[in-house]
């Protein structure tokens, strides 16, 4: 909570995305016969998940475990997540007559997600939990699309050939987003953080343009609760500065960008979180160790103490929890103050 306030740290903190399950077998032996997104809506059972990494591997904060589909299911939107696959939305949405499916987000649509922040927090501590949820492009391209794309040809389709449809359809995730984190907020979340895993497919002028003010009204709406805002996508080197600009405390970088260069792109008076490669974990803890330490060199270099150490993308679940526990350590040593 300090770095994404700019303020001393004793050392530069660090998480992971996705630190909620994935690589751990504790995870996957409760998580076992239980379907992904059941797992999001019981309570006891998200507070177990999002408690696993922090034991193991000593964290500086919590993911609050959940999934961005989560509050579209919530809505009434037909969504399932397909091992292997992803969500899979099973009447994509291509018209204003489709729109009228996408009704607003009440906090009685989620009991749960109260109910499991309100356990987390009690549990936690002084440990921070972060809430998140899926920006408005990135749950638009799913839901035009029906599922995971490479190309994104149905959702840019819309975005160039019916920006009325476009524009409506962003402004409603954005309020259903915004509903989301402020329940997470309203029970306890200590900061947010915004996903937009798929932005990065967009050019700048197109982000400015068709996805900015969607992205600006989720960071206004939660800007009067005081709590550090996050904002995260893939490939988004060249928007990281537009990023930013949408309302965001604290800027992710992928692994593609130096921090130095992600500095200069954000500006002045944003924190920074990355931005280690996540491949770099399946390499021996020597050279793991070389590029965290390049990490943590490129962010002292910029004088801030706005920095948090996390990887570029997601834990992969293959990924040895050990090597995560040892990197936690190293990050925590070798920065210390």
């Amino acid at each position: 909570m300090r770095a994404c306030r700019h303020e001393p740290v004793p050392h530069t903190p660090v998480w992971f995305m996705r630190q909620a399950g994935r690589s751990l077998p504790e995870y996957l032996k409760v998580r076992e016969g239980i379907p992904m997104l059941e797992s999001c809506m019981r309570p006891e059972l998200v507070k177990e998940i999002t408690l696993q990494p922090v034991r193991r591997h000593k964290v500086d904060a919590a993911i609050f475990f959940s999934d961005i589909v989560v509050p579209l299911r919530a809505v009434g939107i037909d969504v399932d997540i397909k091992p292997g696959i992803g969500p899979v939305i099973a009447d994509p949405i291509r018209s204003f007559a489709d729109l009228e499916r996408l009704r607003p987000l009440e906090p009685d649509d989620v009991p749960y997600i109260t109910e499991a922040v309100g356990l987390l927090v009690d549990e936690l501590g002084p440990t921070p939990l972060i809430g998140f949820a899926g920006a408005p492009y990135t749950l638009a391209s799913y839901l035009i699309e029906g599922g995971p794309s490479k190309n994104h040809e149905n959702t840019k389709a819309m975005m160039y050939g019916a920006p009325d449809l476009w524009a409506a359809l962003l402004d409603r995730l954005a309020g259903i987003t915004s509903a989301f984190l402020k329940v997470q907020i309203e029970a306890g979340a200590s900061a947010i953080q915004l996903f937009d895993s798929w932005v990065g497919a967009l050019a700048p002028d197109d982000y400015r343009r068709s996805v900015m003010p969607a992205s600006t009204k989720v960071f206004d709406a939660v800007a009067g609760y005081g709590v550090p805002r996050i904002h995260f996508g893939v490939g988004t080197g060249e928007l990281l500065g537009l990023m930013g600009q949408a309302g965001a405390d604290v800027v992710g970088v992928d692994w593609r960008v130096p921090l130095n260069v992600a500095a200069e792109r954000v500006g002045p008076g944003k924190g920074l979180q990355g931005n280690l490669d996540p491949a770099v974990l399946f390499a021996p803890t020597r050279a793991v160790e070389t590029k965290a330490r390049e990490v943590l060199h490129a962010a002292q270099a910029l004088g801030s103490s706005g920095h948090i150490f996390n990887l570029g993308h997601g834990v992969m679940p293959s990924m040895d929890p050990d090597a995560l526990s040892r990197l936690v350590a190293f990050v925590h040593e070798a920065s210390a103050r």
